[in-house]
């Protein structure tokens, strides 16, 4: 049961940093583009309004998605209370890598609104 627990706890990270973070990232985007913290892509670093507008997206996104992963984690974890370590240890992975891979699909949506929204250079695409 200690070692469910711990697993339930470690498969909660990554929804609790993408909830966290996003809320973050609402509220206020890194004031300066930079090569250490926020949302770091070609795209998002062209100038300070993609910069921003990345942020907002990536933002709403991660805590949307975050949230399902919290609640999906916790529901998955239930199914393996009471159950021998190495199961534990083999579905806490799956729920992490689940949570990963999820993680790291959000680059799509928002870098297609970016280009959606800016053209190659960065500048507001004006809507016909």
């Amino acid at each position: 049961m200690l070692y469910w627990l711990f697993m339930l706890a470690m498969d909660l990270l990554v929804p609790a940093c993408m909830i966290g973070f996003g809320k973050r990232f609402l509220k206020s985007a890194p004031q300066k583009i930079n090569p250490f913290f926020g949302y770091r892509t070609t795209m998002s670093m062209k100038n300070q309004d993609t910069w921003t507008f990345a942020h907002s997206f990536c933002g709403q996104l991660w805590v949307q998605c975050g949230k399902v992963l919290l609640a999906a984690s916790v529901i998955a974890m239930l199914f393996f209370l009471g159950k021998d370590i190495g199961t534990v240890s083999a579905a806490g992975t799956a729920v992490c890598i689940v949570q990963t891979v999820v993680m790291v699909g959000t680059l799509f949506p928002v870098e297609l609104a970016l280009k959606k929204t800016f053209d190659k250079d960065g500048n507001r695409i004006q809507p016909s």
